[in-house]
């Protein structure tokens, strides 16, 4: 079957985007979604009955990565206004980003940023060229000037500017490794007394890191969805993650992704026996329907936009038409989209 981005559509009222966090983090909904094999397709719980649904000897793996502030304000030379969204720091003096301003910046012009440092632009950069090549003019460092200067990167789809509970709600209470100009949203939904619960009963945890980037939120720009090139993402997965997959297997416990962001370094780490492979990498998996699962058993995850990879990743993983009817039933029961919105709980689909 030939996939088209429009098959990935889905009608969503504007007001189901969430646009705030739930009151507590734990306190969003959850969309169970089974397939046939508990009898019927969903079932609607909350998010804080979790625990339930897990049992001893699981795994959850989380992405520990944590947002940078990535967001510039600043002005050309030629004084025209700039706003720029880094995509990832390269090294202490350069960078990669998108920019938005009236005219795209020639190579080797300069942006004062911040009202605070100047960086030039030397290229264009990305497997499309998406993106902009920056360095300092003036030795700097630019993760202390992105915390010092920059602007927390909410997504396009949320309308308010960065508050000050932002600074702390768009971050899971688990982030340790900069890097991200996104926040892995499923972790929002834990705390640390869920976490505690979890442990107690015999739920083992382990951590990877991917920094996700700005490429996350990049429209599909082509029909046929075999088209379409992924951006790239840097992750790690620790020797201690590794043991704890290969020890899980081994003792028929499962594995569960929490987030798309865990579940792509995963499956990019895989072998074809369910363990991983150790080390840092780059990944630009692109998974859609039809792909074999070598890793992740189970996936948290939110409710993602409609004709988004996303959307096709977790249609890949639960199975298209079990993924059409559960957003379908969230739509209609009023469930909260994006990333402040509530979560689902996804069944591997075997059949596929």
């Amino acid at each position: 079957m030939s996939l088209t981005v429009d098959d990935f559509d889905f009608p969503l009222p504007p007001e189901l985007i969430a646009q705030h966090p739930a009151a507590r983090r734990t306190g969003s909904r959850l969309l169970h979604v089974c397939g046939e094999r508990y009898g019927q397709l969903q079932f609607d719980r909350k998010f804080e009955d979790l625990p339930e649904l897990l049992k001893a000897g699981d795994l959850l793996v989380f992405n520990d990565t944590r947002v940078i502030k990535a967001r510039f304000f600043g002005h050309k030379e030629t004084g025209g206004q700039v706003e720029i969204m880094l995509e990832r720091i390269v090294d202490a003096t350069h960078a990669l980003c998108q920019i938005r301003a009236s005219k795209a910046p020639k190579p080797g012009s300069k942006m004062l940023l911040g009202d605070a440092f100047e960086v030039r632009m030397t290229g264009r950069a990305g497997a499309d060229g998406d993106f902009f090549a920056l360095e300092l003019v003036k030795p700097g460092d630019f993760w202390e000037l992105a915390e010092q200067y920059g602007k927390l990167p909410l997504p396009p789809y949320i309308e308010h500017p960065a508050e000050g509970a932002d600074e702390t709600r768009y971050q899971t209470v688990y982030a340790r490794q900069p890097g991200a100009v996104a926040a892995p949203t499923a972790g929002l939904h834990f705390d640390e007394a869920m976490l505690d619960t979890l442990r107690a009963q015999g739920v083992n945890t382990a951590f990877l890191t991917l920094h996700v980037g700005a490429g996350t939120y990049r429209p599909m720009r082509v029909e046929k969805i075999a088209d379409h090139r992924m951006h790239s993402e840097r992750f790690e997965i620790p020797q201690a993650t590794a043991d704890a997959i290969a020890a899980t297997r081994a003792a028929g416990g499962r594995v569960i992704a929490v987030g798309t962001t865990s579940l792509r370094a995963l499956e990019s780490a895989g072998n074809d026996d369910g363990t991983v492979r150790v080390g840092a990498a780059e990944t630009s998996i692109f998974i859609t329907p039809g792909y074999r699962f070598m890793v992740v058993d189970r996936l948290i995850t939110n409710f993602h936009l409609p004709k988004s990879t996303l959307l096709m990743l977790v249609s890949a993983f639960a199975g298209y038409d079990n993924i059409r009817a559960a957003y379908a039933h969230a739509v209609a029961e009023r469930y909260r989209f994006f990333s402040y919105g509530d979560a689902m709980l996804l069944e591997k689909n075997d059949a596929i």
